[in-house]
């Protein structure tokens, strides 16, 4: 009977017949559905539990592994992922799907992906915009006539995507890496122990560190080569000027973080001298500063005119390093450059406009006496054997020195308050002894906010005394100056003396111990070393061109 079943074609066997088929296999028996059934529903627990213990990161790698972006010449724009969604009748509405609200700082960027590089393929016409910073945002979607609903049906977009194709950092476009690289300072992991750096000196040193780690392995500078001696390439490495200098010296000889193909660039560093600007066109006791603002005016539109990069951002990753105290008004002539480029500069003062806290850096001034030894007379002596309590000795100009040394000039033996030092004094006790032998260094200002003595007394290891209204320390984006220094009010030099004896030995100390720890971030080498003067220069160009990206809704 099995063998004529056998030979029965499928088609025609009865029931009867299959209930009697020979169970010869292992398997026979077993109900397939709901094996199948059980299966799937295994793998998906599977899966989903596998997916919850994985960082976001990663999930979103998987499923979207490919992203691209463009630029736009506008400032204000919009970052778009084309979606997929579900057809409404014409005209099409718009949903806006909430989520999480950012604010946006102002000024700059672009980011967007095209449909050609999308995991989810989009049909022509939809267009979606993201609203706000990295980490979340709102989507809002048009469905055109006549395309298909999807499965996927909104997708909630993060800069987190930008790093998810498992390509390495430096193949990424430029805009694509700086907005990666904002959104993973936004998410830095928080450190207990580092023993190159100081938590206390830091505003967040966690911030500081992850957005230095990203800065050493993304950032690339395009350096102009244009303009003629001696106002470009021939920095001054000499005097209270030697900031723009050295930083120019320096960075052109670097082969990590400058390059040679501008497409590359993240910034575009314009290197010139606003030193060698003043020396070359300012005609002496004219006090026409209108000829060197024409001049780098000139200079500007002609690079512009030369190159796509400036027009592209309208100047806003471009940067320039200047120490003169006239380094922000030479820029005045030229609306783009005042406003978009990052200024690097000493003259730090944000009661004028012009240097705008946030987006602008503040430049230490620093003074070289011997270039080829920029670390001679490093050190100071312990709290121990500083015998006086405030120094400062130097030219009477601008309105508060004067005021300081009516008030405190030879009236007390606690506060050694001088002009120009005498010689009597200098023949005893030279102006560095004097730094080293101070508790406090005043550093007032003079013609303008900045003064070389801040960076003078972190040398000598003296706690700094900063006395100049609207002026914006040094690194103020990621130091905090509280922790070792001292800032007074102009309004306050008649009190000075009582601000500063009501600081504690301890508490003195601490600030002492600060300053001498903060000095490493203040010291040019003719090699540049991972956190000194120059890393932190150009760190804090970066860091504050990362916090001009936005993308906005359109």
């Amino acid at each position: 009977m099995a063998s004529s079943i056998l030979r029965e074609p499928v088609s025609r066997l009865k029931p009867e017949s299959v209930r009697r088929w020979p169970r010869r296999t292992l398997f026979a028996g077993l109900d397939w559905r709901r094996l199948i059934l059980v299966s799937t529903l295994a793998v998906t627990a599977f899966v989903a539990i596998t997916a919850g213990a994985l960082p976001y990161s990663s999930v979103v790698s998987f499923l979207f592994p490919s992203v691209s972006h463009s630029h736009s010449t506008d400032q204000n724009v919009t970052a778009a992922m084309p979606l997929p969604s579900p057809l409404p009748p014409p005209p099409p509405p718009s949903r806006v799907v909430p989520s999480r609200q950012f604010p946006s700082p102002p000024n700059t960027s672009v980011f967007s992906l095209r449909p050609s590089d999308s995991l989810v393929s989009s049909p022509p016409g939809i267009a979606s915009a993201w609203n706000g910073t990295p980490g979340g945002g709102v989507i809002k979607e048009q469905r055109p006539k006549g395309s298909r609903r999807s499965r996927l049906e909104v997708v909630t977009f993060s800069f987190h995507l930008l790093h998810l194709s498992h390509r390495p950092l430096w193949s990424l476009p430029p805009d694509e890496a700086l907005a990666y690289a904002k959104s993973e300072i936004e998410r830095a992991p928080l450190i207990s122990d580092n023993s190159n750096l100081y938590a206390p000196l830091f505003r967040n040193v966690s911030t500081f560190r992850r957005s230095y780690e990203l800065m050493e392995k993304i950032l690339k500078v395009y350096i102009y080569k244009d303009g003629e001696r001696p106002i470009f390439h021939t920095p001054p490495l000499k005097g209270i000027y030697a900031s723009e200098g050295w930083f120019m010296k320096l960075i052109e000889e670097n082969k990590q973080f400058t390059v040679k193909n501008p497409n590359r660039a993240h910034l575009f560093y314009l290197p010139y001298s606003s030193r060698r600007l003043q020396e070359a066109l300012y005609v002496p006791d004219s006090h026409n500063m209108r000829p060197l603002s024409l001049f780098l005016r000139d200079y500007v539109d002609k690079i512009a005119s030369k190159y796509p990069f400036w027009n592209r951002t309208h100047g806003s990753d471009h940067f320039l390093v200047a120490c003169h105290d006239w380094g922000p008004y030479v820029t005045t002539a030229h609306d783009e450059l005042c406003k978009n480029t990052i200024k690097a500069l000493c003259n730090a003062d944000t009661s004028e406009g012009i240097f705008v806290r946030g987006k602008d850096v503040s430049l230490p001034e620093t003074s070289i006496r011997v270039p080829k030894r920029p670390l001679k007379y490093l050190g100071g002596r312990p709290a121990s054997q500083r015998s006086i309590l405030a120094f400062f000795a130097g030219q009477m100009h601008g309105r508060v020195r004067p005021t300081l040394l009516s008030h405190w000039g030879g009236n007390d033996a606690d506060m050694k308050i001088y002009g120009p030092l005498p010689s009597r004094v200098s023949r005893a006790m030279s102006y560095i002894q004097h730094m080293k032998s101070s508790r406090f260094c005043l550093c007032p200002m003079g013609y303008e906010v900045n003064s070389p003595r801040i960076v003078e007394a972190i040398y000598y290891e003296c706690v700094p005394v900063i006395i100049a209204d609207n002026f914006v320390p040094p690194f103020d984006e990621v130091l905090d100056w509280s922790s070792f220094s001292v800032i007074v009010a102009e309004k306050d030099i008649p009190d000075l003396k009582n601000m500063l004896q009501r600081i504690s030995l301890r508490q003195y100390i601490t600030m002492q111990t600060n300053v001498k720890r903060l000095q490493k971030h203040f010291l040019w080498h003719a090699k540049p070393i991972k956190y000194d003067l120059f890393h932190m220069i150009l760190h804090s160009i970066w860091f504050n061109r990362l916090t001009q990206i936005k993308v906005q809704q359109s």
